[in-house]
């Protein structure tokens, strides 16, 4: 009888914990604004819940803005390693820039509190180098026009399990 009272115990406390951590999903804002050339700026604002009060780890990464397959599939193209460092979006972070990666995939994490935000700078995407022809940039250009940037956020917030919020951002059409 005390371990089936253990267990519904068990099992009550782990369904009001997973119901607080999906009543904590953050909330953000995220928006672009256009700067100058082909740069841009992401405004990552964390709006709610209010009783969350703060993350202390928020880590973003750009997304692939589509759903195909980038794998190499001829041999003497594009290797597995230029593929997996190539953004596959239309923006990606400015390399250097707010702690980001060399490719422009990610930057340091970083906290928040429910209320604050923070810019980072973007740029326009290029196409990769093995694409052939005059016409590249262009074509590149056109692949992305009418897609988002994609987001996944990483929310950590200790006493809690992570959150992984998937964000989309449209692009100022004077960046498409």
């Amino acid at each position: 009888m005390a371990g089936r009272a253990n267990a519904t115990a068990d099992a009550v406390a782990r369904i009001e914990r997973d119901r607080w951590h999906a009543a904590l999903l953050p909330q953000f804002s995220v928006r672009t604004e256009v700067g100058e050339g082909d740069r841009a700026t992401l405004s990552v604002r964390l709006v709610g819940p209010l009783p969350l009060c703060r993350l202390d780890e928020i880590r973003i990464e750009v997304a692939q803005s589509d759903d195909m397959d980038y794998t190499p599939q001829l041999a003497g193209g594009s290797t597995e390693e230029q593929v997996t460092a190539k953004v596959w979006g239309p923006m990606r972070f400015v390399p250097g820039s707010d702690g980001a990666d060399r490719n422009g995939h990610t930057v340091v994490p970083f906290a928040l509190a429910v209320g604050r935000g923070r810019p980072f700078a973007l740029e326009r995407t290029r196409s990769p180098l093995w694409w052939d022809g005059n016409d590249r940039e262009e074509r590149w250009r056109d692949k992305w026009i009418s897609l988002p940037m994609r987001l996944v956020l990483t929310c950590r917030r200790e006493g809690f399990d992570p959150w992984t919020v998937p964000y989309e951002v449209d692009v100022p059409e004077v960046l498409r």
